[in-house]
């Protein structure tokens, strides 16, 4: 058969006819699919999960093409909420007589520019994300979930190493004059610091609901207040004065796990662009073989 008598044979839509098991089905779609997500001014590798409800008791299955052709409208303009409702409300009027509930899953690697602490230094960093969003009768829901590195500094390694410090520094001092140049002095050499606390490359993972009325997707504005609130997120590019000030900030911003999803939690609930958030931080010891992990929640129900 040629391709000009294929282009005009008629073709069996096997989707519309009824199905032998009768049933309504919350959500049929697909998973994995690839495409471009343009995200903070940068084109990323995305990926995405559609799919839709089956409410029509009798019929056999969706049109999973309609929602795959759909996605295209994402590959020339920024990733909004406003877009991805456009995206959903196409979905359902595709499936008008089969569905009435759209989702649509977003996921990939935001790369954002970060500047160094005081130099004008500056490098890429990758922040894993991922946007779940649903639309149905009782309205459009939107949830953001993100990941962001930082270093945490143990309180109790803290004053364990001070406590050797000063146990040196009497037993050094004890039989001699103590000046202000000797006192420099022995700060400033490696026999003055003997002991130095243990700090760990850490997570935290934060899952927001997105407030009603947004349009453009706070994803920045979200890695800023978490890198904020903690006060050391993980840095690119750095010269020696960079280094100096993030030991600095290490040492003014101790937290165990528990202060960490505190700080959080306050920062959090202070924005109007969230109406609910569950949080978890993880701290990966460097002193101990397993995680130390802290969880909080606000006014959060998760999306189906």
């Amino acid at each position: 058969m040629t391709a000009e008598l294929l282009m005009n044979h008629t073709l069996q839509d096997i989707a519309r006819t009824s199905s032998r098991l009768h049933g309504t089905l919350s959500w049929v779609g697909m998973e994995g699919i690839a495409l471009p997500l343009k995200v903070a001014g940068h084109t990323l590798a995305g990926r995405a999960s559609a799919g839709v409800s089956l409410d029509d008791r009798q019929a056999r299955g969706i049109h999973m093409s309609r929602l795959y052709l759909a996605l295209a409208a994402l590959e020339h303009q920024q990733l909004t909420l406003g877009t991805v409702r456009q995206i959903l409300n196409t979905f359902l009027a595709s499936h008008e007589d089969l569905s009435q509930q759209a989702f649509l899953e977003l996921a990939g690697d935001a790369l954002l520019n970060r500047p160094a602490l005081i130099s004008p230094l500056a490098g890429w960093k990758t922040y894993p994300f991922t946007l779940r969003c649903r639309l149905g009768p009782d309205g459009f829901d939107a949830e953001l979930s993100l990941s962001v590195g930082y270093s945490s500094t143990c309180p109790c390694s803290a004053a364990l190493a001070r406590q050797l410090i000063q146990q040196a520094f009497a037993e050094d001092f004890t039989d001699m004059p103590v000046s202000r140049e000797a006192v420099h002095a022995w700060l400033g050499s490696e026999q003055g610091i003997l002991a130095t606390p243990h700090s760990q490359r850490s997570q935290a993972h934060v899952t927001v609901r997105l407030a009603d009325g947004e349009n453009d997707l706070p994803l920045l504005a979200l890695v800023d207040k978490v890198e904020h609130a903690l006060g050391t997120a993980l840095q690119t590019a750095v010269k020696r004065i960079d280094e100096q000030a993030f030991a600095l900030a290490n040492g003014q911003n101790l937290m165990f796990c528990e202060d960490a999803a505190r700080r959080l939690h306050h920062t959090l609930s202070q924005h109007s662009f969230l109406s609910g958030f569950a949080l978890k931080v993880v701290h990966a010891e460097s002193l101990h073989a397993h995680d130390a992990v802290a969880r909080s929640e606000w006014n959060w129900r998760s999306l189906p």
